[in-house]
This record gives C-alpha cells, sequence and structure tokens, in this order.
C-alpha cells in the first residue's frame, strides 16, 4: 500500500504493508514546508499582481485584504475539484472595490506547476528508499489522503506515475489521521 498525503502545511508519502490485521511503515518521505496553504497562497499572489495591473493599487500589506482574498482563493480550489471555471471574488476588497475575477483549472495548475512537481518526487523519493521505484506492480493499493489530494491534477500525476493504478480516495482525512496516530503509538 502507499500512501500520499497533504494538509496545511505538511504532505507525506509512505509505503505501509498490512499483514495479519498489523500495519509497518516500509518508508515515509514528507515535506514539512508543502500543504494546502501553498497552492492557496500562489493563487492569492497572482491575483495581486492582476490587481496591481489591472486597479494599480498593490494590496501585498493590507491584512484584510489579504485574509478576505485568501478565503476566496481557498474556496476557489476547492470548486476546481469538481468545476473547469470558477469566478472568485470579494465584495469590498479594497477601498470599497468589489473584485471578480474568473480562474481556470488550467491557470490554477500553471500556477502550481512546481508544487506538483515536489509532490511527485516526494513520492518517487519514498518509492527509492524502499526500492520498490522499479517495481510499482507490487504495491497493491494506493491511497490519498487530504484536501489538497482531491486536486484533480495531484491524482493525475500519481495515478500516471502508477502507470494508471486506479487511486483509492475513500478514506477521510480524520479516519486516516486516527488510524495513523493509533498506528504509531502501538509502534513506539
Amino acid at each position: 500500500m502507499a500512501s500520499a498525503g497533504s494538509c496545511r502545511r505538511m504532505a507525506d508519502a509512505s509505503v505501509v504493508t498490512l499483514m495479519d490485521g498489523y500495519f509497518e511503515i516500509f518508508g515515509y518521505w514528507n515535506d514539512n514546508f508543502l500543504g494546502g496553504d501553498d497552492f492557496d497562497e500562489r493563487t492569492v499572489d497572482y491575483f495581486v499582481e492582476l490587481i496591481k495591473t489591472k486597479h494599480g493599487k498593490d494590496i501585498s500589506q493590507d491584512r484584510i485584504a489579504l485574509r478576505k482574498l485568501r478565503t476566496a482563493c481557498e474556496r476557489a480550489k476547492k470548486a476546481l475539484r469538481s468545476q473547469h471555471h470558477v469566478q472568485v471574488s470579494v465584495e469590498s476588497l479594497f477601498e470599497g472595490v468589489d473584485f471578480s475575477e474568473p480562474l481556470s483549472r488550467p491557470k490554477f495548475e500553471e500556477l502550481n506547476e512546481d508544487l506538483f512537481r515536489k509532490l511527485i518526487a516526494m513520492v518517487e523519493r519514498v518509492m527509492v528508499e524502499t526500492e520498490l521505484e522499479k517495481n510499482k506492480s507490487k504495491i497493491d493499493e494506493v491511497v490519498l489522503v487530504g484536501g489538497s489530494t482531491m486536486i484533480p491534477k495531484i491524482q493525475e500525476l500519481i495515478k500516471a506515475y502508477f502507470d494508471g493504478k486506479e487511486l483509492n480516495i475513500r478514506v477521510k482525512p480524520d479516519e486516516a489521521v486516527a488510524l495513523g496516530a493509533a498506528i504509531r503509538v502501538q509502534f513506539f
């Protein structure tokens, strides 16, 4: 079993074996500086630059405007899981100006391309560490856990990495965290 997860500020990949009802962590790699917030931040930065260009205003130091924009960008990221285009809108973002701009899934993917590559590199690293990079067929199941793993591009890249193997995205993040904590207590 291989799993990949992503939360607010941490992404990880692990290879876990399940034998006779016991889990064993066969390999693990994480990035404490990569997570869902990074995708939001890229989108916020894009719109901050767009606002400078279109409105001649720099909102990069306006904490309230940035918080509103970040919230709208996070909603857009989630909506792009099932839609190809969304409208990022914030009433009275700055100086009474209402903000509304389209965001497409391809643009979101372009903004985050290097982050996607980092996630796949992390999966590759744990596969190399466990000496399974050339034996991907030994992986019975690929389990994705966490909000960012719902991003279609991440699913596409991980599925391609595992030669088209269907992904298990049924595990709820909260359940995975609880199960992971129970397993960790058992082994340490």
